[in-house]
């Protein structure tokens, strides 16, 4: 079998079952285990997938750069910020990370709210200027500007001052076994900092990202209490989420 073809069956099993494993395809194409995790190396280095131990999962698409993901409309990330809004309660202190989904969120703040908001996006922080009740904290660091966010051991710092009632990530990946990832390695530290500073995690985790993963590991599924998807996700991604034991919240 060419190449080309072993290549076009890993992918069109990977789409049907959210995974591959290395040892199996072996055996199926007749081929080494070695040629299949060259292969497998072939098709993560063109972004079609993201390997892991033992195989292959999908690679979340959530890649592009802020300003692309910005144009992008997307009626989900409304429904998951608007859900995440929801949640805060007055009073609290709420951790809100960059991205576009938490920038959802941040729309749909009511300007009546009376709240605490810390941050390590700039973007966040600017939209809550108008917000009259609204303390905004914007915790410093290195911006990373993919996803316009402070990250580095300054922010780290700042963060171990903190103690939250809520703490709303942002990921690009979402895999129960895989756990949370996103695609830079200091964001991975920062927002594992920030869900140790908070009572709550939730995970604001549009259609894309769920069981897709990343390069970089922010922690197990279990790191967070609860994420909040879209309504239209395939009920078996989210069953199997739910088995994990976090609370799955449809909006």
């Amino acid at each position: 079998m060419l190449t080309t073809q072993r290549k076009k069956i890993i992918l069109e099993w990977l789409a049907r079952d959210g995974q591959v494993l290395a040892a199996p395809l072996a055996v199926e194409f007749g081929v080494s285990e070695d040629t299949v995790r060259r292969d497998l190396r072939e098709l993560a280095a063109e972004g079609l997938l993201q390997r892991v131990h033992g195989g292959a999962l999908p690679a979340s698409s959530a890649v592009a750069p802020f300003s692309v993901r910005r144009t992008l409309e997307s009626s989900g990330k409304r429904a998951i910020g608007m859900a995440a809004a929801s949640m805060i309660a007055p009073g609290q202190v709420v951790i809100v990370d960059g991205g576009t989904t938490c920038a959802e969120l941040v729309r749909h703040i009511p300007h009546s709210l009376s709240a605490t908001i810390v941050t390590h996006s700039p973007t966040i922080a600017v939209a809550l200027v108008d917000h009259p009740s609204i303390e905004v904290i914007v915790i410093g660091g290195r911006l990373y500007k993919h996803s316009i966010v402070t990250v580095g051991a300054a922010a780290i710092e700042a963060m171990s001052h903190i103690h939250a009632d809520l703490y709303f990530m942002g990921v690009t990946g979402v895999h129960s076994t895989a756990g949370l990832s996103t695609g830079d390695l200091e964001e991975a530290y920062v927002k594992r900092a920030l869900a140790a500073r908070s009572a709550e995690t939730v995970v604001l985790a549009s259609k894309e990202k769920i069981n897709a993963a990343s390069a970089y590991s922010i922690g197990d599924v279990t790191l967070a209490q609860t994420i909040i998807v879209e309504a239209s996700t395939d009920i078996a991604l989210t069953e199997a989420l739910e088995a994990t034991g976090v609370s799955v919240v449809r909006a």
